[in-house]
């Protein structure tokens, strides 16, 4: 986990893009566990990894995203410039324009974002894949960090029904049609939101092409049981990718709760919420 800090950042900024060099610089506060974000000058945010797992993020939105945003129905990040390894710090970094909203909370949760939302996966379903990374290796990979996750918030959480779910979304008949474009890490965190409704979607470090289950976590961060059954429906869901869609968000919840929940009370409200509603 890297130490950055503002002035950091300023430094970094100043030296590599000397034309921004006089605009201000401020912390934005929380920005997540995955970067350090700061707003630069009323138009641009600057976004540096915080560990290794968020490596390479920058050169992939600078890639794809371009390509992607004109034909989604929802504001995305438009990056602006890549940084370069520097001052101690060892990883590219991304500076991209400032993208206004909230950080969206179940509040929103409706029968209209819930189509709002199906209707950005399908237009992102529907944009053709040449090329594509693979984004994430499939629930399989996660299986020993999940069974370990499961232990540690046994405490917290029933064992034998995370147990149960985990083992069936694992032995679920995996996504047979060919690849689609998915986000990757698409839940309520992920999400901004302006008068009411969602506005932007944020972070793809998770894009790539293949089974769109993992995309299915945002059923079971920012839905309910009132709502989940019309973001299915618009999406046309068959039972076997639900439940890979299930384990995704009982897999992600778990991990982030043993990981921050002790520390960050946020995390810990909106994992627990996932993680019930995954069981549910």
């Amino acid at each position: 986990m890297q130490n950055i800090s503002t002035g950091l950042v300023r430094r970094l900024v100043d030296d590599q893009f000397p034309e921004w060099a006089g605009l201000p610089l401020t912390l934005v506060d929380p920005a997540g566990s995955d970067h350090v974000i700061h707003r630069l000058g009323p138009d641009l945010s600057v976004r540096l990894p915080r560990h290794e797992g968020a490596i390479g993020q920058a050169t992939k939105e600078l890639e794809w995203l371009p390509r992607l945003a004109p034909h989604l129905p929802l504001a995305v990040p438009v990056p602006v410039a890549v940084g370069r390894p520097g001052l101690g710090y060892p990883w590219h970094w991304a500076v991209a324009r400032w993208l206004d909203g909230e950080p969206a909370t179940t509040a929103l949760d409706s029968a209209e974002t819930a189509e709002t939302l199906a209707g950005f996966l399908r237009a992102l379903r529907a944009l053709p894949v040449d090329g594509a990374p693979t984004g994430n290796d499939g629930l399989a990979a996660r299986d020993p960090w999940t069974r370990a996750a499961i232990t540690k918030a046994a405490d917290a959480f029933d064992a034998g029904p995370m147990t149960r779910l985990w083992d069936e979304a694992l032995a679920a008949p995996g996504w047979e049609r060919p690849p689609v474009w998915f986000h990757g890490d698409f839940h309520t965190g992920n999400l901004l939101a302006g008068n009411g409704r969602v506005s932007a979607v944020i972070d793809f470090g998770g894009l790539g092409a293949g089974d769109p289950a993992v995309d299915l976590m945002m059923a079971f961060t920012l839905m309910s049981a009132r709502t989940r059954p019309a973001f299915r429906e618009a999406l046309a869901v068959d039972d076997a990718t639900w439940l890979r869609g299930r384990g995704w968000a009982l897999s992600a919840g778990l991990i982030a709760y043993t990981a921050y929940a002790a520390t960050d009370p946020h995390i810990a409200a909106v994992t627990t919420y996932q993680i019930n509603q995954a069981l549910a």
